[in-house]
């Protein structure tokens, strides 16, 4: 239950993360669209564990196979089956977990809901499940390149901890975050971000913060009027991701501050195209995307496994206390962002799909 998410174009994912391997199936991806490993291998290097100081050290390679769907380079338009094998897995670090439940973890209602668990780094409720996510968004992109060129999608870490980046999202490029292992706006500022990360891992701590998206290119028409509102679903997308806390859109949280004469985006006409002035709708109005870059906002919480002693209780009710071993990263920001772009993804392509079903004949 629960494991797949999408209508036309679908992803399920399955694997634990210290069991065979993880991955996805991923249907509903149009036919004859080139794809290999080699078009899906960057974003899971941009997920993977041990790709820079500031990460949980496990070293996993998180090299992918394509099992099905796929022949002669192109995809067939059925089942894409796809899977990464676990290498480094270490059961034997979370031993103690078996009888413990890890404060703010899922450990304990894992446990009431289903009367058993996999307590091995938390089995499904891993950030290693979202594998199969970018495998899913990785498929999506490449559609995309074939389908929509010009759309694309970028995240990057907009806040951590109390630190916020000043450079605007119609100004962030994909390449000038990925020079930085924060995936951080601002070379300049990155260094001190780093700084900051190591410094609280030294103390046994977390921190929390925010990844922006823009999306550019998305074409007009693409969301539903009532529930499947494009950005109720890209709020749904994100927030079904590890740590994910707080979801916001446009001027978000922060256009309550204004009156309606200053929050309309004015519509004006730009050649034979319809735009608008301001963009305080974050590209989406009605449920349905506009044609304006899609901005939006996503809160992580400070990881919750950190190296410092805490109370808790255990499976038989009774209170005890422990310190986290095993792994873990001491902010999860840098590897949300493909996170997030994969998840954007998965919603775009779905959305895009129904749409050329219902009005492919009369946006010709």
């Amino acid at each position: 239950m629960g494991n797949t998410f999408g209508h036309v174009y679908r992803v399920t994912t399955w694997g634990e993360s210290h069991g065979g391997g993880v991955g996805a199936v991923i249907d509903g991806c149009p036919p004859q669209i080139p794809l290999a490993e080699k078009d899906l291998q960057p974003d899971l290097d941009r997920r993977r564990p041990g790709q820079s100081k500031i990460v949980t050290p496990r070293k996993e390679a998180d090299r992918c196979e394509i099992l099905s769907g796929v022949f002669g380079g192109k995809t067939l338009g059925t089942p894409i089956s796809v899977w990464v094998r676990n290498q480094d897995a270490r059961p034997e670090a979370y031993r103690e977990m078996e009888t413990l439940y890890r404060p703010s973890h899922a450990d304990y209602t894992y446990q009431a809901k289903y009367g058993i668990r996999n307590w091995q780094g938390g089995g499904r409720t891993s950030a290693r499940e979202t594998i199969g996510r970018v495998l899913g968004g990785s498929i999506a992109k490449k559609m995309f390149s074939q389908l929509v060129p010009r759309l694309s999608v970028t995240a990057f870490v907009r806040q951590v901890g109390s630190v916020v980046a000043r450079l605007e999202a119609d100004r962030v490029e994909a390449k000038e975050v990925e020079a930085n292992p924060v995936r951080w706006p601002d070379a300049k500022e990155a260094n001190q971000l780093v700084r900051l990360i190591e410094r609280v891992r030294s103390e046994g701590d977390s921190l929390g913060g925010v990844v922006e998206c823009i999306v550019r290119g998305c074409p007009v028409g693409l969301g539903e009027p009532v529930f499947d509102r494009l950005e109720a679903d890209l709020a749904k997308a994100v927030m079904s991701l590890p740590a994910s806390k707080g979801f916001e859109i446009g001027s978000g949280f922060a256009g309550v501050r204004m009156r309606g004469s200053e929050h309309n985006d004015e519509f004006y006409m730009d050649g034979k195209r319809v735009r608008t002035r301001t963009n305080r709708s974050g590209g989406v109005q009605g449920g349905i995307s506009n044609g304006e870059d899609i901005i939006f906002r996503v809160a992580f919480k400070p990881v919750a496994t950190i190296a410092k002693f805490q109370k808790t209780v255990g499976i038989q009710g009774k209170n005890a206390g422990l310190k986290a071993r095993g792994r873990h990263d001491p902010c999860v920001l840098p590897r949300a962002v493909p996170m997030v772009e994969a998840m954007t993804l998965l919603v775009l392509a779905d959305h895009y799909l129904r749409d050329r079903a219902q009005n492919d004949q009369r946006r010709k």
